[in-house]
């Protein structure tokens, strides 16, 4: 087989001083199973190691010279022993198939956790863990190695959410760098630091001004990188994607800016990312080390033994300030002489998502098993999704909308959830919904078919908000009598190559096939006679108030809703359900709140995307700040799920 299992500090091959592991025969048993990632020169798949879950990278190897990359990659990982790093347990070095085998890290990489799960650490853990991965880059520079392509990307997190950097496939040793940053230049043209061909803009916006500019690359590039990443893990936004006030331009990525003219911006006028704003909690201390590693000028910037101390610095003073803020409130409390509980209570802070949440609590809950996937239909299409959502206020004080989601449903790879709620008359019934419904769904899933749950699924969060909202009214201070929250919800599943998508109210979905947008859903409101109909023969009063057709005093325009209690019977929660079967030819589904659809309509939806960087958030993203350019006057939710992968070089990471 050719593959042989490693400890730290040897090498398979023979090729350097680190000793070699006699291997016995039998040699150890592997299975590759699904592919988790895919990269312009690699593929990385899930495996099982002699009983053991493992990650399994398998390079693109097309020539002797990637045959040889391979070897020195391997070669160096062998040499490595430090908890920071991503653990090399194993490697298959001959033909036909070349492996590396990685310790299986459960959260994925830095780059998904923010930008496709949209994780926001808090100060803390996002202080441990640069704090960490400066510590094995301190371990990778004293060795003499630098690592050339830090990036979010290419850090692993582990169950516990401690990094891992991974991806040496760019490492060099500090006394071969200038050599090889000749030979790069003369052969391509273009600078190291994984400036490849197909996945410029991957890694363009972390490359450092001297790499740009073809100077020797060193290990104060890789504290450029380092200061970047440690950046974008306090603004949770992707480099230069992010609103600049100084030219209310949206995206410098997606402004027809070219590699050169970003590179040209980097370089000569300065341009960094959007600072992280110290309103958000981040320590002046690691605002002012952020700057110092991005600095132009490479000997201005620290160094990574300077860093770790900074950091430690750093880290022990927020463990004391957070110990004087506990202090402090305690004492406010008990100066007070006010039960926490009631406190609470009285200033009516009551969170509705952990309401919806803890209210299946009453309920027997039913694992939903796999009984919506048949076996024999394994061989049908199946989708490969990707997705990102952006939620902005808008021109509204508040923002009343909620949205979740849930890929890999119940731990089932090929069932997903995406779903959003428009709230009124307060985000009360949004927040409910959006922690109530997977649950009731869960319960459903093993006895109803797919459309059949999601459809009870609405009717039982209604019920259930509405009966929590008349419990609040008994106590004392909790809410007002009067107040009738509401909220409008569409819920996209995607079981395999099914899609099933249910709606009440305004918000709406579109799926773009071949180009073409189709809608998936339509909208639940007064001026639509057939809506304006059932409402009336529900018992509903529809009267024509101010500029349109509006439901009971409370003058709804939406003619389902979830919640609304005073105007329920006929303003009813029961969804309307669309399905479609995926196949090849669909690209992306987009579902998103009435602030969105109010000012751009579905066929501008695709143009918008068609122009914009292919990764999900920041389509998401970019609709939701068009339709605030457009003059939309509510809170906007955007949601875009990918039904196929695209290409490389349309994709940041």
């Amino acid at each position: 087989m050719g593959l042989e299992i490693l400890e730290p500090n040897t090498c398979i091959r023979g090729c350097c001083t680190s000793r070699k592991i006699p291997i016995h025969l039998p040699p150890p048993s592997y299975s590759l199973s699904q592919p988790i990632a895919r990269g312009a020169e690699s593929v990385v798949y899930e495996a099982i190691l002699d009983g053991k879950r493992v990650a399994v990278k398998k390079p693109i190897l097309s020539t002797s010279e990637d045959i040889d990359k391979f070897h020195k990659e391997l070669q160096l990982l062998c040499t490595l022993d430090h908890w920071g790093i991503a653990k090399l347990v194993g490697a298959h070095a001959k033909p036909p198939n070349y492996m590396f085998f990685f310790e299986y890290y459960e959260s994925g990489n830095l780059a998904g956790k923010l930008h496709m799960d949209e994780w926001r650490p808090s100060i803390r853990q996002a202080l441990e863990i640069s704090a960490r991965l400066a510590k094995a880059l301190q371990y990778l520079h004293n060795l003499g190695i630098v690592h050339r392509d830090v990036k979010p990307a290419n850090i692993l997190l582990d169950r516990q959410l401690q990094p891992h950097l991974a991806d040496f496939g760019l490492a060099e040793y500090k006394k071969n760098l200038k050599l090889v940053s000749t030979e790069n230049w003369r052969s391509t043209g273009k600078p190291t630091g994984g400036f490849h061909k197909r996945n410029m803009v991957g890694t363009l916006i972390y490359m450092a001004p001297e790499v740009l500019t073809k100077e020797i690359h060193t290990e104060k590039s890789d504290v450029y990188s380092f200061g970047i990443t440690v950046n974008e893990l306090l603004t949770g936004m992707v480099p230069y994607t992010d609103l600049r006030a100084e030219t209310q331009a949206h995206t410098v990525l997606e402004m027809n800016y070219t590699e050169q003219q970003l590179t040209a911006a980097v370089v000569s006028e300065g341009l960094r990312p959007v600072l992280a704003d110290l309103q958000s909690g981040a320590p002046a201390s690691l605002v002012s080390l952020i700057e110092g590693c991005w600095d132009k000028d490479p000997q201005n910037r620290p160094s990574f033994d300077d860093i770790v101390v900074e950091f430690d610095s750093i880290l022990e003073h927020e463990v004391g300030r957070n110990c004087m803020e506990k202090a402090s409130g305690e004492a406010f409390i008990s100066s007070n002489g006010v039960d926490a509980a009631n406190f609470q209570s009285y200033q009516e802070n009551i969170s509705w998502f952990s309401q919806g949440k803890d209210f299946l609590k009453r309920v027997p809950t039913v694992l939903a098993a796999s009984t919506w996937l048949d076996s024999s239909d394994d061989h049908m299409y199946s989708p490969v999704l990707s997705w990102g959502s952006f939620a902005s206020c808008g021109r509204r004080e508040t923002m009343e909308d909620r949205h979740f989601l849930m890929p890999q449903l119940w731990g089932e790879k090929d069932i997903h959830m995406f779903a959003i709620f428009d709230g009124h008359r307060g985000s009360a019934a949004a927040e409910f919904s959006s922690g109530a419904l997977p649950g009731f769904l869960q319960n459903l899933g093993s006895v109803c078919s797919p459309s059949d749950a999601l459809f009870e699924a609405f009717i039982q969060t209604d019920v259930a908000f509405r009966t929590q909202l008349d419990s609040c009214r008994k106590r004392k201070g909790a809410v007002q009598k009067d107040w009738h929250p509401g909220c409008t919800a569409i819920a996209a599943l995607i079981v395999r190559n099914k899609l099933i998508v249910a709606n009440a109210g305004d918000c709406r979905i579109i799926l773009c096939r071949s180009g073409i947008p189709y809608a998936l859903s339509r909208d639940h409101v007064a001026s639509c006679l057939e809506e304006r109909e059932r409402t009336i023969r529900a018992g509903g009063l529809v009267k024509w108030q101010v500029d349109t057709w509006r439901v009971g005093d409370a003058a709804l325009q939406v003619t389902r809703s979830i919640g609304d209690d005073d105007l329920k019977p006929a303003v009813t929660a029961e969804p309307e359900i669309t399905s479609a079967t995926l196949s090849a030819e669909d690209e992306y589904i987009v579902m998103a709140s009435d602030g969105l659809w109010d000012v751009v309509s579905e066929k501008d939806v695709v143009n918008i995307i068609r122009d914009t960087v292919k990764e999900a958030g920041m389509c998401s993203k970019r609709l939701a700040t068009e339709a605030a350019a457009r003059g939309s006057k509510d809170n906007i939710t955007v949601i875009v799920i990918f039904l196929r992968p695209v290409s490389t070089a349309e994709r940041i990471y």
